[in-house]
């Protein structure tokens, strides 16, 4: 990537910072530690089963993990090994998508491409469709989620990649995974009837459904098919998908994690991942519903979940004591629904600005790449791709690509004013006569 040269400071700034953010990817490599390290292994994931099953001792078998994570992020790399990361590839995808728009740069798109390859490679294999998952058990509250099952909270990603590079540089191959892709999402994710006009969705092909963003994320995904492919029927599952979202926004604008009585608790970044899928929808099909929940959902945004100094916050209602202060995946994701919303809320500018800054000024590390979490006493500065890296390159390469987008109108129009100058003159010149 070639820095751009601008007027505006702030995008010189973004510019550098993502020219600095390739070259350590390129050194770095494409896996990983994770967020997850700490029980993603065997040690681990007993213990978080532990505490699922038995609160007093699994507290005390999870303890030492947390001591860790609070304290000391890098022993992760004692609990599990570097892996490579379905939806980080997807966001560095659409991150050089991205930059090649802005720089018309080919090795922009080159990168772009080579990370739709790995995509086709770690696909999720025993299923007919192209989807993914997590390439490492997931322990949560109802059992485990065996690696490479697929998530609705994954596969739309890859497929909103698969989309913009097949914009950028189409190609049979990639409308054929696409196709694949909508089919999954059609028929292995399973629909949970909760009103005559709504219903949830189910996380993976195997499990329960009431969980809001997994229904949102389908909604986008088969609403934007249903055009892509002219599919009435996409559209039908998504409409009850998303009435299951827009049905289930509480007064105060807010959405929580779950309707189960249980994960009730408010957070940044899945707050984002919500509105976002509204605020795509919206703009593919201009519904209302879409959009009176925005107002709502922005309004309580704005007012809970960001701290004193403007810059997102971890919850509004938290489940359980955090031992971080900032997360570099809320930030991400409130620059990506700022960039998706500020035409139709123009507060979110301000709010665009003060984040882009703040990372500017306190994320970046010497050697390129981010800070990943403001701990209570200090940083935790572990690179992960899947937990904040490759989402906050995403959206800085929108912004620059937006930026760039804005300055190019402004100058066209800057250029019709000069062209009708002269002739105005003449206008005058004309009655004046």
């Amino acid at each position: 990537m070639q820095v751009i040269k601008t007027a505006n400071s702030l995008v010189d700034r973004v510019s550098r910072v993502l020219d600095r953010f390739t070259a350590w990817l390129n050194r770095f490599g494409e896996t990983s530690w994770d967020h997850q390290s700490f029980f993603a292994g065997p040690v681990g994931g007993r213990a978080k089963s532990l505490y699922y099953r038995s609160r007093s001792l699994g507290t005390a078998a999870v303890a030492p993990m947390i001591f860790c994570e609070a304290f000391l992020p890098s022993a992760r790399r004692l609990f599990h090994h570097p892996i490579r990361f379905p939806i980080a590839d997807a966001h560095y995808a659409m991150g050089f998508g991205f930059l090649y728009e802005a720089t018309e740069n080919s090795a922009d798109l080159e990168k772009a491409i080579h990370f739709l390859k790995e995509l086709k490679t770690s696909r999720c294999p025993g299923f007919k469709g192209y989807c993914w998952g997590y390439p490492f058990n997931w322990v949560w509250r109802g059992g485990v989620i065996k690696e490479q099952t697929p998530l609705i909270t994954t596969t739309p990603y890859v497929y909103e990649a698969f989309l913009q590079v097949c914009e950028l540089d189409p190609r049979d191959e990639w409308k054929l995974i696409l196709e694949s892709i909508a089919r999954h999402a059609r028929i292995d994710i399973k629909d949970f009837r909760t009103s005559e006009t709504a219903s949830s969705c189910s996380y993976a092909p195997f499990g329960e459904g009431g969980v809001i963003n997994a229904a949102a994320y389908r909604a986008f995904l088969l609403t934007s098919a249903s055009r892509v492919f002219s599919n009435d029927d996409y559209w039908r599952i998504a409409e009850r998908n998303l009435n299951f979202v827009l049905e289930n926004q509480n007064r105060d604008g807010s959405w929580y994690y779950a309707m189960d009585g249980v994960r009730d608790f408010i957070d940044h970044f899945h707050t984002c991942f919500v509105m976002k899928a509204l605020a795509k929808i919206h703009t593919l099909t201009g519904h209302e519903g879409c959009l009176k929940a925005l107002l709502k959902g922005i309004k309580y945004y704005l007012k809970n979940l960001f701290d004193e100094d403007g810059l997102p916050k971890p919850f509004s209602k938290a489940p359980r004591l955090t031992v971080y202060k900032r997360e570099l995946y809320d930030c991400a994701e409130c620059i990506n629904l700022c960039l998706l919303l500020r035409d139709r809320f123009p507060q979110l500018e301000t709010t665009l600005e003060t984040v882009v800054k703040g990372i500017l000024k306190d994320w970046i590390k010497p050697d390129g790449s981010f800070r990943s979490r403001r701990l209570h006493l200090g940083w935790d500065n572990v690179p992960m791709h899947r937990w904040g890296q490759a989402q906050m390159f995403r959206s800085l390469a929108f912004y620059l690509r937006e930026s760039i987008k804005a300055r190019a109108q402004r100058d066209q129009r800057s250029g019709v004013r000069d062209q009708m100058a002269p002739l105005g003159n003449q206008t005058a010149e004309f009655i004046g006569k």
